[in-house]
């Protein structure tokens, strides 16, 4: 890098000594200045009155540096970073990457300044990241980062895969334009709880965990370049933050060690910024060096000179692998994408989604990035891009993905005292997915918070049949509040009274539109669940007589009860009354039809396919045979007249296909006279063309003889006017001639 890098000077010690010859021998001057190195006026100082321990001003054991690092073999397979790495008896699964316990002896420095303070095991960061069950997610949390500095002027957050210098082995990238990070700002970043984004109206991080949990989550180790030009424009700094889980399990660590370097602009040229020691700074400069995926500061200066003037860069290295000893980010499957392997990746989705596009995202958001980020924002800002190894990722609503969609307006009810915080509503959009006509199982909520997914197609109503299959809905949730790895939501009873309006949604869409994509309609087989389900002992029951009045039979006739009562509508709605009953159809797709008959005697159903007649009769006080009830002969007169009712019922359908069949052949007539007017309308035409082609012929046959003629003519003119020509040649020859021969005489003459 061209930029000349300048040692900043160290300020004397003088001003920074303890005057122990001014002050009582048990108290000691310690001076606090802000963090940033302004230029403007003195550094503020405080005089702390603190009891020195005995011994505190003995002098300190020498600081060990860390060995520099050897220059690898073109041979190696691996840095001496990774050997001892692998030396320690670390695994590179994520999931058994916890496993350590670190020095022994190592907590005897939990006690500063006559306190206690609690002290924070490097086995945290694993623990800590184990939130995140499913990689995607992490990737959506480093998403959020890039996109919250939309507000800073990011335009584009890049993902990308790259190649470790030191091993050969894969890393990934995610690089924003934003307003990056100074020293202060990376200090909190790489720290646990940090975050003024929970005060900001328009931004998504709200916990200052994050980034800690994505990274960790996604590999060991993660360096970050950030390059910020101060809150007024003109403080230019770069900062080096590394957060390595490899080199604190290497060293033993029993505290998070965090390398930082830091940067700053001074006329027109990069210096360090110091801001304890220049020891201090060598030392995490070495440290940076050795377990980083760089060999030299310029390389590390080299990263800046990738970035614009502002912005961040993240690099994640010594990726997770599975337990086949495969990385758990598949970059080969689509050089355009990042995509999961394991359980999260299924073929037979992969394959649908060829086939229903629609249902697409459904069926693979689980295992690609690709298609993850696409439906994670429900808007995205203006002129901003996500770039996904080399291609931009297109932003997709899911709304556009259904059919027969409606919209519900959903209000929360008051909390316990009575009223909310931020009263909001909630527009639901429901409908089925374009692809539903084909029955795939393709359902739930895509429910988002501020503007951000946390559940992906969340599925709530789990009926053991068909129901609900097909129906998605999209909704932004913004009353109830995200767990930390933004993938759920904290059960409170606002979510519990949400869970319950959704599936009740579902279930009345599904209800009244299932007919719609070719399912049955749910009255029609909630009647045939209620008579299959019926009470097994009506012989039982007593029986009541019948209201005078209501039926033409005799009082003496047994009622049926008023739980064996059908009382629905087919699939189109209609009620029949023949002969002063109420009656119902009902069709199924096997062509069965089921008559429902309401009656003074017990109720009979009658299922009529062509002439097979099965009967099914609730017990009545009739005896019973060999566990058969017996018919009484008021059934058996239904019986009768339910047959007749068929009977009429097959001459009217035959009826009906007759008139059918007389209008089908009446247009089938009409269609064929009108073909043969147009055969005889082309054949006319054609025999048009065909004369017009004639007289065309006749015309060139005249135009061709009128030529001929006009050529002859003009050779027979050419002829005689070559002859005239010979002529009149021949005419002044002899005129020549005779002035030659009376020439001479004249002179004789003379």
């Amino acid at each position: 890098m061209d930029a000349r890098l300048k040692q900043e000077d160290v300020s004397s010690s003088s001003g920074k000594d303890i005057a122990l010859d001014k002050q009582p021998p048990s108290l000691i001057e310690l001076s606090d200045s802000s963090s940033e190195s302004d230029d403007e006026g003195p550094s503020k100082k405080r005089k702390l009155g603190v009891v020195i321990p005995e011994g505190f001003l003995q002098p300190l054991p020498p600081v060990r540096q860390l060995p520099p690092t050897p220059p690898a073999a073109p041979d190696s397979p691996s840095p001496p970073a990774l050997q001892r790495f692998s030396q320690a008896g670390a695994t590179k699964q994520f999931w058994k990457a916890g496993d350590y316990e670190g020095c022994p002896g190592g907590g005897r420095d939990s006690y500063s300044g006559g306190i206690d303070h609690v002290r924070v095991h490097p086995k945290f960061l694993h623990s800590n990241a184990t939130s995140h069950k499913w990689a995607l997610g992490a990737f959506a949390e480093l998403l959020d980062n890039a996109l919250d500095e939309v507000s800073s002027g990011a335009t584009y957050v890049k993902i990308d895969k790259l190649k470790n210098r030191k091993d050969g082995n894969r890393m990934l990238l995610i690089e924003d334009n934003g307003g990056g990070m100074d020293p202060d700002k990376m200090r909190q970043c790489m720290s646990l709880g940090y975050s003024a984004k929970s005060k900001l109206a328009n931004t998504i991080g709200q916990y200052g965990n994050g980034f800690k949990t994505s990274t960790m989550r996604l590999g060991a180790d993660v360096i970050v370049f950030s390059r910020c030009r101060g809150k007024d424009g003109r403080r230019f700094t770069q900062s080096i933050g590394l957060l390595s889980y490899t080199f604190l399990r290497s060293t033993g660590k029993e505290d998070i060690v965090v390398p930082m370097l830091d940067y700053e602009r001074r006329e027109g040229s990069w210096n360090q910024l110091i801001r304890s020691s220049f020891g201090d700074w060598k030392k995490n400069l070495e440290t940076v060096i050795q377990w980083s995926p760089f060999s030299t500061e310029e390389d590390l200066i080299e990263q800046f000179s990738l970035m614009g003037d502002h912005g961040t860069r993240i690099i994640i290295y010594n990726l997770w692998e599975d337990d086949q000893g495969f990385l758990e980010l598949d970059f080969d499957a689509d050089p355009h994408d990042i995509q999961l392997r394991g359980v999260n990746r299924d073929e037979k989705n992969i394959q649908m989604a060829k086939t229903f596009p629609n249902s697409r995202h459904f069926l693979t958001y689980r295992h690609s990035l690709r298609s993850y980020a696409s439906i994670l924002y429900l808007r995205i800002p203006p002129r901003f891009r996500m770039i996904l190894r080399g291609r931009d990722i297109e932003h997709h609503n899911i709304v556009n993905d259904m059919m027969f969609s409606q919209e519900v307006t959903y209000r929360p009810q008051p909390g316990a005292d009575g009223v909310y915080k931020d009263t909001m509503a909630a527009v639901v959009t429901i409908g089925f997915v374009k692809d539903a006509k084909h029955h795939i199982d393709v359902q739930g909520f895509n429910v988002y918070h501020k503007n951000r997914l946390i559940k992906p197609f969340w599925r709530l109503w789990n009926p053991a049949g068909s129901g609900g299959r097909g129906v998605i809905g999209v909704l932004e949730a913004n009353f109830v509040e995200p767990a930390h790895d933004k993938q759920g939501f904290e059960r409170t009873t606002v979510l519990a009274r949400l869970e319950g309006k959704l599936i009740q949604m579902q279930k009345n869409y599904w209800k009244t539109n299932s007919h719609r994509i070719g399912y049955a309609s749910v009255g029609n087989k909630k009647l045939l669940t209620e008579s299959a389900e019926g009470d097994d002992s009506l012989d039982s029951e007593p029986q009541t007589p019948s209201k005078p009045g209501r039926h033409s039979a005799s009082s003496s006739k047994p009622t049926m009860r008023s739980s064996d009562k059908f009382s629905s509508r087919s699939n189109d709605g209609r009620h029949t009354s023949l002969g002063g009953k109420t009656r119902m159809s009902t069709r199924f797709e096997s062509g069965r039809t089921l008559n429902l008959q309401e009656s003074s005697s017990s109720p009979s159903t009658e299922a009529v396919d062509g002439d097979d007649v099965s009967r099914h009769q609730p017990h009545s006080n009739g005896g019973k045979i060999n566990g058969l009830s017996t018919a009484t002969p008021l059934q058996v007169v239904d019986i009768e007249q339910l047959r007749e009712e068929n009977r009429q019922l097959r001459e009217r359908l035959a009826q009906q296909d007759g008139e059918i069949l007389s209008k089908l052949q009446h247009d089938l007539q009409t269609e064929r006279e009108r073909c043969r007017t147009l055969e005889r309308q082309l054949q006319e035409a054609q025999e048009k063309i065909d004369q017009m082609n004639r007289e065309q012929e006749t015309l060139i046959d005249i135009f061709q003889q009128e030529k001929e003629l006009r050529e002859a003519a003009e050779r027979n003119l050419r002829k005689k006017l070559k002859d005239a020509s010979t002529t009149i040649q021949n005419l002044l020859d002899k005129v020549t001639l005779l002035e030659n021969v009376e020439s001479p005489n004249g002179k004789s003459e003379s």
